[in-house]
Formats: structure tokens, sequence, C-alpha cells
């Protein structure tokens, strides 16, 4: 890819995010937001979670 069409996707990408009326902006922030893994998952991997699921079931 060259320097012209990354910069030419980019300005689409810009474009087609200020196009969007600011109450969907806010409304797709919000959903990505919902379905972040947990920090202990993303910093950590699976093994926080299989203790924990260890843990409960006892």
């Amino acid at each position: 890819m060259s320097t012209n069409d990354f910069i030419k996707f980019l300005t689409q990408q810009f474009v087609r995010y200020i196009d969007q009326p600011k109450k969907d902006r806010v409304e797709q922030r919000k959903t990505r937001k919902e379905h972040k893994p947990p920090l202990s998952v993303k910093w950590f991997g699976l093994l926080p979670m299989a203790i924990t699921m260890f843990i409960k079931r006892k």
C-alpha cells in the first residue's frame, strides 16, 4: 500500500466518522465499551479467569 493510498483511506474513514450524527457516534462508543473484556483478562490472559471459575465452582 503506497503512502497516497493510505492517506486516502484515512481521509475516507475520517469523513465517514464526521458525517455520522453525534448521537450515533456516542452510541457506538458505549457499545464498544460494554463489550470490552475485563482488565484482568486483557492484561494477564485466561489464567485469572480460569482461577476465578475454579474458585466459584467450589
